[in-house]
């Protein structure tokens, strides 16, 4: 029993250039190999194979390592690298006797750190950078796009550096930092409500032009009525229509762009809004 136990154990050591280049591979194959049976799956298994070639020298081993992988796999691609990471650390550690644990790993942290990671990567960076930079650009100034830019390939630094973090770290990293990281979720949350507020207030331009005449007194309706209400308050109330409506399932993003052509156009055309 014994030498079975020391059988299934890798002899060999993991050194930082196998973790970084699975990284690679991981991070330039992810989704091109996505399905709707395993989703990442795939991806991950082309990407670790080679490393996992080397932590398994006998075939049979080798080959249910590979088939474990390609069990149903999804989270942020940004934060895949952790599990796959950690998944290494475990392995080389325990050969096929850790496969199982391997599995029940990646299914139990996969789905909290797809809320992490789609919250920050996927909604909150590109509606706030998206919309500084897209701002910017209309004033004729480019920086917005090109910090955009930079920021992108730190976040690709950041993946392989994760592998890395993932490996040395173990299952004990997200234990350690989960409260940090729900810490940091929120309070990215509410920058990104705090930007998106702003945006509306400076970029989304809805004003009437209408004013109010009674003898020799008169009122303009956006600026003496509306304005002193709350400023911007017909943009709010518009994005707030908007929402409701990408709310609305039977609303695609395309019919609510030509709706807001309608009305702008419909709405200029009959004086109700000012050009």
């Amino acid at each position: 029993m014994m030498n079975k136990n020391v059988e299934n154990k890798s002899s060999y050591h993991v050194t930082k250039k196998d973790l970084t280049w699975a990284s690679l591979r991981f991070n330039w194959i992810c989704v091109n190999l996505f399905n709707y049976e395993s989703q990442l799956g795939p991806s991950l298994v082309w990407s670790m194979a080679p490393l996992l070639r080397k932590i398994y020298p006998k075939d049979s081993d080798y080959q249910a390592s590979l088939k474990n992988h390609f069990n149903y796999f999804n989270t942020t691609p940004y934060l895949a690298n952790i599990v796959l990471g950690t998944t290494v650390a475990m392995e080389e550690k325990d050969g096929v006797k850790a496969l199982p644990t391997v599995q029940s790993f990646k299914t139990s942290i996969m789905g909290p750190l797809a809320g992490i990671g789609d919250t920050i990567f996927w909604v909150l960076w590109p509606t706030i950078m998206g919309s500084i930079a897209g701002y910017m650009a209309l004033q004729g100034n480019p920086l917005g796009a090109i910090i955009w830019f930079l920021v992108n390939i730190l976040f690709n630094i950041m993946k392989v550096w994760l592998y890395h973090v993932g490996y040395s770290s173990g299952t004990r990293l997200i234990d350690t930092l989960g409260d940090k990281i729900n810490t940091f979720t929120e309070a990215a949350s509410v920058m990104g409500v705090t930007v998106i507020g702003a945006l509306v207030a400076t970029v989304v331009k809805v004003s009437v032009p209408y004013v109010f005449k009674f003898g020799k007194v008169s009122m303009n309706i956006q600026t003496d009525i509306l304005d002193k209400i709350m400023p911007a308050l017909l943009p709010a109330v518009f994005t707030f229509f908007i929402y409701k409506l990408l709310d609305n399932k039977k609303w695609t993003p395309t019919k609510i762009i030509f709706l807001v052509i309608l009305i702008a156009l419909v709405g200029t055309f009959l004086g109700i809004f000012k050009a």
